[in-house]
Order: C-alpha cells, then sequence, then structure tokens
C-alpha cells in the first residue's frame, strides 16, 4: 500500500520542522522542509548576488539559478541541506538569511525553480512536506493536510531559544519584529501566499507542547 503524504502548512515558529521530523521518524516516511530550500536560494543570493550594502539583486539572482544545486543528505538520520556539496545547514538559521527570506521566496521565479523538484518527490509517497504553500500549491492532492498557528508572543519565544541553542546572537524584541514582518509579507505576495487549505485541519499550539501537537496530528492521520 502507498504511504501517505503529508502536507503541514503554517506560521513561522510553529514548530513545522521539527514535528514534522517526528511524525517522519514514527510512520517511516521521508520528511522534507521546504522552508530550508528557499533558505538555501536565499544565502546563495546573499554570498553571489549582494551589493555592498548586502541588497540582493533579484535579476542577478534569476539568472544564476541554474548554478543553485540544492540537495538533502542523510546525516546520521537527520536531512542535512546542502548547496553544491557545501553543508550550509547552520547559515541558513542566520538573521541575515531569515532577514531576507520572505524576499526571495515570494518571487515567481525562484518559487518556480523549486516547485517541481518539490512535487517530483512526492510523487510515490512516503513523504511530509511543511512550509507555507503546501496544502495550497505544492501538493493540492496530499492525503493530510495541518495548518499550525501560534501567538506572535509564543513564536518569538521559540525562535529567540532556537537562536540561542544554534549559538547565533539576538535580540528579543528584533525577533518578534522580524516575525510580524514575515507573516505580513509571506501573507500578502502575490505568488502562492500563506494561507490555509479549505481541507486543512487547524491546530492552535499556543498552549501544546511539542509531543502534545504531534499526538492531535497523529490521532487524525492514525484514524483513517
Amino acid at each position: 500500500m502507498k504511504k501517505p503524504v503529508i502536507a503541514i502548512d503554517g506560521y513561522s515558529s510553529t514548530g513545522k520542522s521539527s514535528i514534522s521530523k517526528v511524525i517522519a521518524d514514527k510512520l517511516d516516511l521521508i520528511h522534507l522542509d521546504t522552508g530550508a530550500l528557499y533558505r538555501g536560494v536565499t544565502w546563495f543570493a546573499l554570498q553571489h548576488c549582494a551589493d555592498e550594502n548586502g541588497s540582493i539583486n533579484l535579476d542577478q539572482l534569476f539568472s544564476s539559478l541554474g548554478q543553485i544545486e540544492l540537495e538533502f543528505k542523510n546525516d546520521e538520520g537527520e536531512l542535512v541541506l546542502y548547496l553544491n556539496h557545501a553543508d550550509i545547514s547552520k547559515q541558513i538559521r542566520s538573521n541575515e538569511v531569515s532577514d531576507n527570506v520572505s524576499l526571495v521566496a515570494k518571487q515567481k521565479e525562484v518559487r518556480d525553480f523549486l516547485l517541481q523538484s518539490q512535487r517530483s518527490l512526492a510523487e510515490k509517497g512516503g513523504i511530509i512536506m511543511d512550509g507555507r504553500d503546501i496544502g495550497t500549491v505544492v501538493l493540492p492532492n496530499a492525503d493530510f493536510k495541518f495548518f499550525l498557528t501560534a501567538s506572535i508572543d509564543e513564536r518569538t519565544k521559540r525562535r529567540y531559544n532556537e537562536l540561542l541553542s544554534l549559538g547565533i546572537e539576538a535580540d528579543e524584541q528584533q525577533v518578534k519584529e522580524n516575525l510580524i514582518e514575515r507573516d505580513k509579507i509571506d501573507s500578502e505576495r502575490e505568488i502562492a501566499p500563506l494561507k490555509k487549505a479549505d481541507d486543512a485541519i487547524v491546530i492552535d499550539n499556543t498552549h501544546l507542547t511539542k509531543k502534545e501537537t504531534i499526538e492531535v496530528m497523529l490521532s487524525y492521520i492514525v484514524k483513517i
């Protein structure tokens, strides 16, 4: 029997990626963090397509997309993102990337570049994919769709602690402002905005632990 395809969308710092990894382990699925792909393109743009002020030249990025090779490699059970054969898993979590990823991710050229690779990975089933437009655009026929949300204060706390755990210096107020701005850009962009699919199950995990959120989601999947 074909394993399910699961789409998880939602706001930044609702735990989409870490939750997806646990569910993937429990159900023996492949987890694909699509946000990491967009961060990978953003990191490339900052390194190769930015001016002296750090502003990304989008036309230069679009003409350079053919030079980008992104792949996930299994490192002791964890999928690690490589850009042109170099591990960039830590670099893509930097504040610099966070400040620029929404600009890059809303570009049609970038979304088209990554869309087909995401769909082809899901064709055989047995995959759980998280992002912002998975249930609406990338995998509209997914077997299960979830949409995660949480309060801005709770998400700020989670993101701030994540940065500290990675050894990245951060200012909590700046983290909050970055999340608010990112929510606005992601929700209002013309191409594939952050939006709940009509048939998605909404889970507000403001007051839920990661373990409790996973249990709620598994209860829906296992029921079928």
